[in-house]
């Protein structure tokens, strides 16, 4: 008779240890679980200084593409490489390329005022924009955007300086939102392909 009552005491027992510790484990991951919007959190408003010194924001660009990319005037190689990529992959488009506004920030403001990012960008197209700011508008337009970047000065430099930072392209879709980012190095006509899949 006792047998049978320690079996049921012990089964309890086991049954409840069980379900303290799914509840616990349970607990533990919703703890721990990461809740998103589905949207990738790059981007994000800009106020920075364009051709002539105008104003320039996001809001700006409502309606059209956004091909973004961050890189400074000195740079001797990675940018103008990859702005080259950004004018042939657009030429590569055709009509569908009056969808899409390039635009280079620079990384520079020190050096980079509005008429010498202007007068750099019209050498990969006459419908590149190039934009500055103060240090502070750039670190907040950079910071947006997930760009790192930092300058760069050694005693073989002199008074000169470079600006080492990150080489992503970025597309921003109609309404400002981020589509998708383009790694460094892709060819224009996989640049192409990939704002095809887009517009």
């Amino acid at each position: 008779m006792r047998r049978p009552l320690l079996l049921v005491i012990l089964g309890g027992f086991v049954i409840g240890a069980l379900l303290g510790a799914v509840m616990l484990l349970n607990t533990d991951a919703q703890r721990t679980r990461v809740v998103t919007s589905g949207k990738a959190l790059i981007g994000g408003p800009f106020e920075l200084a364009g051709k002539d010194g105008k104003t320039v924001t996001d809001k700006d660009f409502r309606g059209r593409y956004m091909l973004v990319f961050f890189g400074f005037t000195h740079c001797p190689d990675i940018c103008p490489a990859e702005l080259q990529v950004m004018s042939a992959a657009l030429e590569d488009l055709g009509a569908d390329a009056d969808k899409v506004v390039p635009i280079f920030i620079t990384l520079d403001p020190e050096r980079d005022t509005p008429e010498a990012v202007t007068a750099y960008v019209q050498n990969f197209g006459t419908n590149f924009v190039g934009l500055t700011g103060s240090p502070e508008a750039i670190e907040k337009a950079a910071k947006a955007y997930r760009v790192t970047y930092q300058k760069f000065q050694d005693e073989s430099m002199g008074e000169d300086y470079s600006i080492d930072h990150s080489a992503l392209v970025y597309l921003m879709g109609p309404d400002g939102a981020f589509v998708t980012h383009i790694p460094y190095g892709t060819p224009p006509k996989k640049m192409a392909e990939t704002l095809r899949r887009y517009l």
